[in-house]
């Protein structure tokens, strides 16, 4: 039970064990030298949670004072719960929904190119503001994966993006030049979901 008194032989043993951890983090964090610098952070795989992880950086940027931009590939159509509540935070965030939808549902190809087009120009265009601390570009990689954009250019761009910037990049089946060119990806797996059992998605869970 959690309130049985901890034996003073277990205490010890793990005061002795966590001091060792401590070293060797502590040994690990010196050899890091740089200081600072901009992240291209890629959140990927076939689970769910890669946008939300991204909007949650967001919100953890928004609450050190910062402002962030973002920019929706893909959704268009939905309406959704973090467009709501980051409007609370005014002017510090620049959101742009650009997408119309999913292939599926717009079914045509031109369209959707157009559309993905439209979106990588705003998302050079806020990477170019320097008031913005970070950048989500969200599902760009769903526009890639369908070939809506040139891969190269988009790298390329990414690339050029000034030095203390960090940018977000999420959507399954991220391209292998894009997982290269991160410094940071997270592959989200799927262990279960409710679709499986027949529930439809939910308020404030899906969108």
């Amino acid at each position: 039970m959690m309130n049985e008194p901890i034996d003073p032989r277990d205490a010890e043993r793990h005061r002795a064990k966590m001091a060792k951890r401590k070293a060797v983090q502590d040994a690990e964090v010196a050899t890091k030298t740089t200081v600072e610098k901009g992240l291209l952070i890629v959140h990927t795989g076939p689970g769910k949670g890669k946008s939300t992880a991204a909007f949650g950086l967001a919100l953890r940027m928004l609450g050190y004072g910062r402002s962030v931009g973002v920019v929706q590939f893909i959704k268009g159509a939905w309406h959704t719960g973090e467009k709501d509540a980051f409007s609370a935070f005014g002017d510090r965030v620049k959101w742009h929904t650009m997408g119309e939808g999913f292939t599926w549902e717009t079914q045509d190809l031109a369209r959707d190119k157009a559309a993905a087009q439209r979106a990588f120009e705003k998302a050079v265009e806020l990477m170019a503001d320097p008031t913005l601390s970070l950048v989500v570009l969200d599902e760009l990689n769903i526009a890639l994966r369908y070939d809506y954009l040139d891969l190269a250019e988009v790298i390329a761009a990414l690339a050029a993006r000034r030095p203390d910037l960090h940018v977000v990049v999420t959507g399954r089946n991220a391209k292998p030049d894009m997982l290269a060119a991160a410094d940071l990806v997270t592959e989200m797996q799927l262990v279960k979901h409710h679709f499986a059992a027949g529930v439809k998605a939910q308020v404030g869970i899906e969108f």
